[in-house]
């Protein structure tokens, strides 16, 4: 079977995109957490963007860091998109749980994670109850989201117990965003740098 080079500043995943067409009969109420869910419309770009980074980096999360400012704003300020945020009791942000409306009848699952210090102590499947009471509207069809092989290695095996199938899949390359700057080259020591 041939390999397929990359160059060293590259980067290649394997993404999975998973989907559920079956709305719940009555979504489950999330259970009682020492967390908050907080509702963020038209937030700071920079309290933003610092969140982002703080969940998303250990995956390597850098699309919206890249993002110049004025595309970014058209997202978060669009009536169709939906910012929640998992906050502890005094406030402190915790994760992220984006919700994307804007092709009619589906939800994406944009963003979903929680900082390090956070995740494997339970809080996922809190959120997760949070984001299919959310995400299916009336008029919803599908629910879905996408991960991939530089994400949580649990990722893919949570969404599937959360009623997720995978529905497709694709290889995605890009720059190193730790090379570009966009993230510390520390992070993500599992995708070793190769420049």
């Amino acid at each position: 079977m041939p390999l397929t080079a990359i160059e060293p500043t590259q980067l290649a995943a394997v993404v999975t995109s998973l989907e559920t067409t079956v709305r719940p009969a009555a979504p489950p109420a999330p259970a009682m957490a020492p967390l908050r869910l907080d509702r963020w419309a038209t937030p700071d770009l920079g309290r933003y963007r610092d969140l982002f980074r703080a969940v998303g980096a250990p995956w390597l999360w850098f699309s919206r860091l890249a993002m110049p400012d004025e595309a970014l704003r058209a997202i978060l300020d669009s009536p169709d998109v939906a910012l929640y945020v998992p906050a502890r009791r005094d406030g402190t942000p915790v994760g992220i749980l984006e919700l994307d409306f804007r092709v009619a009848g589906e939800t994406e699952l944009a963003f979903f994670g929680f900082v390090p210090d956070m995740t494997g102590r339970g809080f996922g499947g809190w959120l997760m109850a949070h984001a299919l009471r959310l995400a299916w509207r009336p008029e919803t069809r599908r629910v879905w989201v996408h991960t991939c092989t530089l994400d949580h290695p649990g990722a893919l095996a949570f969404y599937r117990r959360h009623g997720f199938r995978p529905c497709a899949r694709a290889v995605e390359t890009f720059a190193d965003p730790r090379l570009a700057g966009l993230l510390p080259r520390e992070v993500a020591p599992h995708v070793p740098l190769l420049a």
